[in-house]
């Protein structure tokens, strides 16, 4: 399906993953560099990209990336939110730069700003969202790596890799196996052994409901604090009150009783022989 080496191509399950995440839905429109990534046009217009083609430019940008000496060299650009979270975690587990959200005019041209940088090579999310990124990349010759959609413009991009950015689950999932072939193809990765990263960390989540989990995982925490601490309390109090019984003034004439009861078998022989009337009666003179 994919013309790429035998030792670099897709397994069952990355298929099934581009499928599930739906990295092969397109738009209704389609620019006319992207016609080559196209497979077929469903009835409702919707453009469905071809997966191997998506593999075959994959294992292409990995390839350029790991030939660069120096990870550093490579700045991740990722101005849409669906995309900045995974920007960082390719940077996090690659060592390029990222530059998530806003980018700053001037980055790659002006010496005179904080940011300026000169990298070897960018990668960016969108290249409609990203054009700044990219206009900027071709003053100074920077070649660029884009995740492009049927509809998403191609100046200036020198690596395309069709897939759908549009969708959350489908740019981290095209960041998750881009960063995993790069790694595999510097040699820190076996291929044989699958990454014990789970491609969850590279999805974006809505910070209202990060919140709500936060908050959620908090009030669990309190509760089940405070429950333990009642129920210490209560063990506490219980000891308490049996220490308390235990060492009360009536224990010993029972336990007196008792002892007199089991030497004579006699609870009436043990009441007469404890006389109780006498400290009454000597207490009681008139």
């Amino acid at each position: 399906m994919s013309k790429v080496p035998a030792v670099l191509a897709p397994t069952e399950a990355d298929i099934q993953l581009l499928l599930a995440a739906q990295s092969h839905i397109g738009t209704k429109n389609s620019e006319v560099q992207m016609q080559p990534y196209i497979w077929k046009r469903r009835a409702d217009g919707i453009n469905v990209i071809n997966v191997g083609k998506t593999w075959e430019k994959l294992v292409l940008a990995a390839r350029i990336i790991a030939a660069i000496e120096n990870p550093a060299d490579v700045c991740v650009i990722s101005a849409r939110p669906y995309g900045q979270r995974a920007a960082l975690k390719f940077a996090q587990y690659t060592g390029a730069q990222a530059i998530a959200g806003r980018f700053t005019p001037g980055t790659f041209t002006n010496y005179i700003t904080r940011s300026f940088r000169e990298p070897r090579l960018i990668i960016v999310t969108d290249p409609r969202t990203d054009h700044q990124a990219i206009k900027e990349a071709s003053y100074v010759n920077i070649p660029v790596i884009a995740f492009a959609d049927t509809d998403s413009p191609l100046k200036f991009v020198d690596v395309a890799i069709p897939s759908n950015n549009k969708g959350k689950h489908a740019i981290g999932l095209g960041w998750y196996l881009l960063t995993r072939e790069v790694l595999r193809l510097r040699g820190s990765l076996p291929r044989a052994l699958p990454w014990d990263i789970m491609v969850d960390m590279f999805f974006y989540r809505d910070p209202e409901e990060a919140e709500k989990e936060a908050a959620e995982a908090a009030a669990e925490k309190a509760f089940g604090g405070e429950a333990g601490n009642e129920w210490a309390a209560t063990n506490e109090d219980g000891a308490a009150a049996l220490e308390w019984e235990a060492s009360g003034p009536g224990v010993a004439g029972v336990a007196a009783l008792a002892s007199a009861a089991n030497e004579t078998d006699e609870w009436g022989a043990a009441a007469e022989s404890t006389e109780w009337t006498e400290p009454a009666a000597a207490a009681t003179t008139w």
